[in-house]
């Protein structure tokens, strides 16, 4: 078809089989080399770098590649769990920014902040799934200059030992379990969107922040592939899910929804009490005078020219929903076109354009949800946790180890009897925490604080 096969086009059987004997090759030889490094009696670590081809860490040879630890540079929240929840290692290790490179510690400059904004995000993720060791890396002695930043480095490293010390061994309280869906499933586990890793394209940033916003959430979060839906269907105990992408890529699907098994599965799954939530062109193959595939279960579909001389009816939003409480501005990124809803029973949350950007669907005993991109805020962390919670039919949950700020998350573990509330801003912020017996307290806390609570 004369493109390459980036991780962005839905995969053949001929590349899936050119993969899977690519993969075994390169386990192969990599294991042949830890081999040398163990008989030299030292470790073997990888640095995961922009790119893998053929490692995959999460794919099925890279046990027997029997590497000690892997090191990877941490660019967000994201990356750091996609780091962190590597398999069959000893440990694992983050980079962090800024590098000590003269582009950032040069006269004038001011590596604290971008050491502040890097592990403020970082530490969202750290609290769900931490890495087992922190570094930076660079030339020392441009970092000797900046008495700021090392000070700033050791406070980091005393935060991140009093996360460690309780995250790595409980896991967070997650009252929900969610399912990212696409075609690559748990091969690329917190990787969807990815371009090398955290590389910023306009194009990505819409989807990105899906991933972003779940890295720090206390959910469990599972990534599921069509063909795992198609042959042994949904987790029995999955309370949401998400498809999310562009049409015709691998994250959306294309071809793959005129499969009748797999459509009839997700809609089964959300008649009988489940959450689904689309974002972009979900479920989006032009079939059967439909757009999205899901629509029925979304409540929207997608005007394509097809049909223009049918009415649109409904565009009347409601004055408010559940999920923009505490919402002031709205931000859908690139955003999606020609969205509209299919009948009056859609919940229209937001319209503008003439067109509809964010929606909410009753689907038997369950519920749907339209989202027409989310770049990562602190609001739209905050909307996209909210939908999460009324999806899954779990609006208790907003008044349950809970804070209202958009910039402020709970984090629950209960073996230990410790909260911790953490201020992602880099201000000053006040917000409501709502305690595990639904009691409400007013918190300050200061910019960037983490305040443990017992």
């Amino acid at each position: 078809e004369g493109y390459y096969n980036t991780a962005f086009r839905m995969p053949t059987k001929a590349y899936r089989d050119f993969m899977d004997f690519q993969m075994q090759f390169v386990a192969d030889k990599a294991a042949e080399l830890v081999q040398i490094v163990h008989d030299a009696g030292k470790e073997a670590i990888m640095f995961l770098g922009d790119n893998w081809i053929g490692i995959e860490p999460y794919g099925p040879y890279f046990e027997k590649i029997g590497l000690d630890a892997v090191v990877g540079s941490v660019g967000s929240a994201a990356t750091l769990r996609m780091i962190s929840e590597i398999p069959h290692v000893k440990y694992t290790e983050g980079r962090f920014l800024p590098y000590f490179f003269p582009d950032t510690f040069h006269d004038g400059g001011n590596p604290v902040v971008e050491a502040q904004e890097n592990w403020l995000c970082a530490r969202r993720a750290i609290l769900q799934k931490p890495v087992d060791r922190i570094g930076y890396g660079g030339y020392l002695s441009l970092a000797a200059k900046f008495p700021d930043f090392v000070d700033y480095v050791e406070y980091i490293a005393e935060e991140f030992r009093s996360i460690h010390e309780v995250a790595s061994v409980e896991k967070s309280h997650r009252p929900l379990k969610v399912g990212y869906l696409n075609a690559w499933g748990s091969l690329r586990s917190w990787q969807t969107h990815m371009v090398a890793h955290a590389l910023p394209y306009k194009q990505i940033d819409s989807y990105l922040g899906i991933l972003e916003a779940l890295a720090g959430y206390s959910v469990e979060t599972v990534f599921l592939s069509f063909d795992d839906v198609i042959e042994n269907g949904l987790p029995e105990d999955l309370d949401v899910l998400i498809n999310a992408g562009d049409q015709f890529t691998a994250f959306s699907g294309g071809e793959i929804w005129t499969n009748s098994t797999l459509v009839s599965t997700i809609r089964s799954f959300v008649h009988n009490g489940g959450g689904f939530i689309g974002v972009g062109q979900p479920s989006f193959y032009p079939y059967q005078g439909r757009s999205f595939q899901l629509a029925d279960v979304m409540g929207v579909d997608q005007e394509l020219g097809f049909s223009l001389s049918t009415n649109k009816y409904f565009h009347t939003p409601l004055d408010s929903h559940f999920v923009t409480q505490g919402l002031s501005t709205y931000d859908f990124g690139e955003s999606m076109k020609n969205v509209y809803a299919l009948s009056e029973n859609t919940e229209i949350i937001e319209y503008s354009n003439r067109e509809i950007h964010l929606a909410a669907n009753s689907y038997g005993k369950g519920r749907g949800m339209y989202l027409a991109g989310l770049p990562y805020t602190f609001e739209n962390g905050h909307l996209f946790y909210r939908m999460l919670m009324y999806t899954a039919s779990r609006e208790d949950l907003s008044e349950t180890y809970y804070a209202t700020h958009s910039a402020t998350e709970v984090v629950v573990y209960p073996k230990a009897k410790k909260v911790v509330l953490i201020n992602n801003s880099p201000q000053d912020v006040v917000t409501t925490y709502y305690d595990g017996q639904q009691k409400a307290h007013e918190i300050e806390l200061v910019a960037g604080e983490l305040k443990w609570l017992e």
